[in-house]
C-alpha cells in the first residue's frame, strides 16, 4: 500500500500539471493562487518528511563514549547517579569499564577507551609522561578505611594513624591471630596499600607471609572475602557503604588518616596516538563533570545520608594539595572548549563557568598532620 506522503504528491502533482486530456475536455487552467497553494504543499510534505527522517533516526544514531574507570566509581552508583544527565543532554551513551586503575590504564593504552577516571597519581602521571593521555585533572576524593572484625585481634579500633595500623595487623598475623585481605589488582587502593607496607619496611605476599592473602579480585569480592575470614582490608569508603549491609562480621576501625585520602584524576587519552578515538565527547563529559552542575551532582550523592565523594575541580588549593599541580590550568584549558549539546533539530554551545571556587572540599574533617 502506498504511503500517505506519496499518495498526497501524486494527487498534488495530477493537479499541477492537467493532462493532454484535461486540456481538449475542457478543464479550466489553475489560476496562480491555486498553484501557489500547490506548491506550498510540496514543500511542506517534503520539509515534514526531512523533519521525519531527521528527528526519529536521532536516537539510533546516539553516539558512543568508552570510560575506563574505577569499580569504586561503578559499585557504588555514583556513575549511574550523574551521568545520566550528561547522556541525555548530548546524546551519548557512556560504555562503562568498570576495573581497577591499573587495569583502566591497561585498556586505554590499548586505545579501547576514551577517557579513564582512576585514582592512582603515580599510574595517571605516567600514562600522561608516556605521551598516552593528556589534560590529568582532579574531579573528586574520598577516603580509605581499614575495616577488620568486630573483635579486632590487631586492637587497632578508634585509630587515625594507617601506619601504625598495618604494623599491628603484620604483628597479630604473625602471631597466628588475624588475617589481611589485599586486592593485588595493581588497583589505586593496591597501590596505596603497597605504599604503606613499604613506609613500614613490610613486603608482604602470600609466598612469605601466611597471613596476608592475595586475592587478584575487585573491592566487592575483598570485602565479601574478607567478611568470610573475619580479616582486615583496606578499601574506599563509597565501596564500604554500598556493601556494608551484607557484611556483618565487619566494622571500621581507623579512618581520617591524611594519607587515606583518595583523589580522583579525570585524564584523555591522547587523540594523536589514538586519532580513532572520540576525543570531542571525552571532552565534553570531562567539562560536564568538572563544572558547577557535574560538581554539586557528585556532592549530592549520598548512602545511609553520608557523602560518599566530594567535588575538588574548582577548590584550586585542596586540589593542589591532593596532587594535582596544574589544575588551574587545565580547569582553564577545558572551560575554552566548545562542545555540542544535542537536541532534535537543534544544537547549542554549553555555558562556561570560569569562577575559580565555586564548591569547598572537605578537607578540614581530616588531619593535616602526617605520620611517621
Amino acid at each position: 500500500m502506498a504511503s500517505p506522503h506519496s499518495i498526497t504528491c501524486r494527487y498534488v502533482y495530477k493537479n499541477i500539471t492537467p493532462t493532454y486530456r484535461d486540456k481538449h475536455n475542457g478543464a479550466a487552467p489553475m489560476n496562480r493562487r491555486t498553484r501557489i497553494l500547490a506548491v506550498a504543499s510540496i514543500v511542506a510534505v517534503i520539509v515534514g518528511a526531512i523533519f521525519v527522517a531527521f528527528s526519529y533516526p536521532q536516537g539510533s544514531r546516539q553516539q558512543n563514549l568508552a570510560l575506563a574507570t574505577t569499580t569504586s566509581t561503578y559499585d557504588s552508583g555514583l556513575l549511574d547517579y550523574i551521568l545520566p544527565t550528561f547522556e541525555e543532554r548530548h546524546n551519548i551513551r557512556v560504555n562503562i569499564l568498570s576495573k581497577g586503575t591499573g587495569e583502566s590504564i591497561e585498556i586505554a593504552k590499548r586505545g579501547d577507551a576514551d577517557v579513564v577516571l582512576v585514582h592512582s597519581r603515580k599510574l595517571e602521571e605516567q600514562f600522561v609522561e608516556e605521551g598516552y593521555g593528556v589534560h590529568r585533572i582532579g574531579v573528586m576524593y574520598n577516603d580509605f578505611i581499614i575495616i577488620g572484625p568486630g573483635d579486632d585481634p590487631a586492637a587497632i579500633a578508634g585509630g587515625s594513624n594507617a601506619t601504625f595500623a598495618f604494623e599491628q595487623i603484620a604483628k597479630a598475623g604473625a602471631e597466628g591471630k588475624t588475617v589481611f585481605v589485599s586486592r593485588a589488582d595493581r588497583s589505586g587502593t593496591n597501590m596505596l596499600e603497597l605504599s604503606i607496607w613499604n613506609t613500614v619496611c613490610l613486603n608482604p605476599s602470600d609466598k612469605n607471609s601466611a597471613w596476608y592473602v592475595e586475592a587478584a579480585a575487585g573491592m566487592g569480592a575483598v570485602l565479601r572475602m574478607a567478611n568470610e575470614k573475619s580479616a582486615y582490608t583496606l578499601t574506599d569508603r563509597a565501596t564500604w557503604l554500598s556493601f556494608k549491609s551484607q557484611l556483618p562480621d565487619l566494622t571500621v576501625l581507623v579512618e581520617k588518616d591524611q594519607i587515606l585520602l583518595n583523589p580522583y584524576g579525570l585524564v584523555l587519552v591522547n587523540p594523536e596516538k589514538y586519532p580513532q578515538r572520540n576525543f570531542k565527547n571525552a571532552v565534553a563529559l570531562a567539562k560536564f563533570m568538572i563544572s558547577e552542575e557535574g560538581q554539586r551532582l557528585i556532592e549530592s550523592f549520598r548512602k545511609e545520608n553520608e557523602t560518599l565523594f566530594y567535588p575538588i575541580a574548582r577548590d584550586l588549593r585542596l586540589a593542589h594539595t591532593l596532587g594535582f599541580p596544574n589544575q588551574e590550568y587545565e580547569v582553564e584549558w577545558y572551560d575554552s572548549q566548545e562542545v555540542e549539546s544535542s537536541s532534535v533539530g537543534q544544537i547549542a554551545l554549553s555555558s562556561t563557568v570560569r569562577d575559580e571556587v565555586l564548591l569547598k572540599g572537605k578537607f578540614e574533617l581530616f588531619s593535616l598532620e602526617s605520620h611517621s
